[in-house]
């Protein structure tokens, strides 16, 4: 599903009205006539849809995922999908206050790249990485992640957001994600460690233990890459329950 096929975002458009508009032929900006609601909502959707399509010509979704609520922002995906970038970092704790970020992993166009602390993780090597993202994709990242990040590193990370776990939680998989890429199929490469191991790898390291190191960078990835299929996954069935399951019960 498009931005394109999308008219929540518009002030008085709740998903009873966009459903009228796709039950009723209007399922893509294009064909949008104004016939089916009032002048005064046809007119704020014409507005949006013109100043619509020039955010899109820039590769800027970042209007509709301030716009759309947190569990809807997947509709962004589609349009962006080579630009998003999935992120994951780990700590040594649960507050950004008291505790530091270990490591930060980014996947984006097929590559991984992470980011270790005391190495390469600098406020400016984040910044630099992000800047060319047009979506972030995380997962519990808008309690937790980016906070941290924001926290830690003093940075203001405004990409457009879509945190996995909402839109899960509207397929009804519940849990982390590990639980969830378990339930859907979706295979590691590594035995699943917790985020208590997390922790407990870093101060291996620092205790001298370079293997600790690794296996912490390698399940950093792990995490960081699994969200893009997990991303497809959730794209494809919200697609199939809110879009395709509109035009059925026309």
């Amino acid at each position: 599903m498009r931005i394109e096929n999308s008219f929540i975002p518009v002030r008085g458009v709740g998903e009873t009205t966009e459903r009228r508009l796709w039950a009723n032929g209007v399922t893509h900006w294009d064909e949008f006539d104004g016939s089916v609601v009032g002048s005064t909502l046809a007119d704020r959707i014409e507005t949006f849809i013109d100043e619509g399509r020039t955010h899109l010509d820039r590769g800027d979704v970042s209007v509709f995922a301030d716009a759309l609520p947190a569990s809807s922002r997947w509709r962004c995906y589609e349009n962006v999908s080579g630009e998003t970038c999935f992120l994951d970092i780990e700590t040594t704790g649960l507050s950004a206050d008291t505790n530091d970020v270990t490591t930060v992993s980014l996947h984006q166009g097929g590559e991984t790249r992470t980011f270790v602390k005391d190495r390469d993780l600098t406020s400016d090597r984040l910044e630099r990485a992000l800047s060319d993202s047009a979506l972030l994709v995380t997962f519990n990242g808008q309690r937790f992640d980016v906070p941290f990040l924001e926290t830690c590193f003093d940075v203001d990370i405004d990409v457009p957001h879509v945190d996995l776990m909402y839109p899960c939680k509207k397929l009804g998989l519940d849990g982390g994600l590990k639980a969830i890429e378990r339930e859907l199929g979706i295979d590691r490469d590594m035995p699943d460690i917790s985020g208590r191991d997390a922790v407990r790898l870093w101060h291996e390291y620092e205790r001298g233990d370079e293997g600790s190191l690794e296996t912490l960078i390698e399940y950093n990835r792990a995490d960081t890459r699994n969200m893009e299929p997990l991303m497809e996954i959730v794209a494809d069935r919200l697609h199939e329950s809110v879009f395709e399951a509109a035009m059925a019960d026309d």
